[in-house]
Parts: C-alpha cells; structure tokens; sequence
C-alpha cells in the first residue's frame, strides 16, 4: 500500500483518481479548497482549505502531513479562464499561473522532505503547453501557464533525480469537466490512464511529457 497524496481532488478528474487508487487499496490523501460529498464518501484523508497558490495554505498543507513518507505525489489543481486577444485580463493571466504553474512547484518543494527514494511525482499539465503542438492560439493564460509547468516538471526531474525520485508531466486528454464544459472523454477514462502512467513512471522515463494514451508530447 502506498502513500499518494492528489491536489484537487473534490471533483473532475482528480476525484476520480483517488476513488481508483483508494479501490485499489492505496492510502489516499485528498487535498482541496473545498470538501464535497463526492470526496468524503471516498473514505479518504482530506485535507481542505488549501489553496495550492497561497503560502498559508502551503504552510498548513505542510502541518497536516506532518512526517508520513509520500510514495506518490499528484499535483492535480489547476484552473481555467477563458480570453482572447484585445480583451486580456493580466490578473486573471497571473492568478493561472499561480495556481497551474506556481503550485505544483510550492506543493513539491514544500512536502520535499516527505519524498524518498522511490517515490514519484505527477504533474497533470496540458498538451495546450506544448509550443510546437500549438496549431490553433487562443488561451493565452492557460496554454502558458501550462507551457511554464512543463518547464518547471523538467527542472523538478533535474531537482529530484539524484534523489531517486522519478517526475511525469501528464495531459489527461480532453475530459469532460466544469473546466471544458462537460466536453470530451469521461473522467473515469481519463483517470485510468494516468494512473498507468504513474504506474510506469521510473528512472529511465523521469521527466517525459506523456499523453495519459501512453503516447510522447512535444515539447
């Protein structure tokens, strides 16, 4: 049994990765701002109130987990907002990279100590961070919000890889969340496969950019 702790996991696709890995047996501590029904009938460890962009809630992340070794680590909270050309709202832009870029790395950096030999760390990114995959524009926020994580997933490989700890960027496919607007494929599906992929994550792959199909992003 390991130790997985997900960021965002009160709904969409991080709620159906604790209910799969807590199916599995795996002890699974859900982390949010806000709890929902959906995540507390899972009978997993919540911890709420955290809001990955700010330090307080860094700082209290922190406490709650005290010393109890982390086998995996899934930075799952992001955020969307929707802009186009001519009409930017600059805060809205920072407040994604805050949370979408910026958080994963405050989570990782701040539960380091909690990491070990052996242990991995997820980052769910986007394919829409992928500068030469980006055919269409659009989603300036966002796409460099995403385009930043990777860069920082890439570093946290360089970071954490002496350590033996092993690091993925993720793109979950077009799902259909609140975030999409109920689009595309099911969470569930989605789910399945990035848990695959954590599951092959090791240090001969550590620092790939991976569709959660199993299939190699551009960068």
């Amino acid at each position: 049994m390991s130790n997985i702790l997900i960021s965002g996991c009160n709904r969409g696709i991080g709620l159906q990765l604790a209910k799969r890995l807590k199916q599995r047996g795996e002890n699974v501590i859900g982390v949010c701002r806000t709890n929902s029904a959906a995540l507390d009938s899972l009978g997993v460890r919540v911890i709420d109130g955290i809001d990955v962009a700010d330090a307080d809630g860094i700082k209290k992340l922190v406490a709650e987990v005290g010393d109890l070794p982390i086998d995996i680590l899934i930075n799952n909270a992001g955020i969307l907002r929707s802009d186009a050309f001519g009409e930017l709202d600059y805060a809205e832009m920072v407040l994604q990279f805050q949370v979408n870029a910026l958080g994963p790395l405050r989570v990782t950096e701040a539960l380091g100590d909690n990491l070990h030999e052996g242990s991995k760390v997820a980052i769910v990114t986007s394919r829409v961070g992928s500068i030469e995959d980006n055919g269409s524009g659009g989603n300036w926020g966002y796409r460099t919000s995403k385009a930043a994580v990777n860069m920082i997933g890439k570093n946290l490989m360089h970071e954490l890889k002496p350590r033996g700890i092993a690091v993925a960027l993720l793109h979950p496919g077009l799902v259909a969340t609140e975030m999409t607007g109920g689009h595309g494929i099911e969470t569930s599906e989605s789910a399945r496969g990035l848990i695959e992929r954590i599951d092959n994550l090791n240090m001969e792959n550590t620092g790939s950019f991976w569709h959660a199909e199993g299939y190699v992003l551009p960068w």
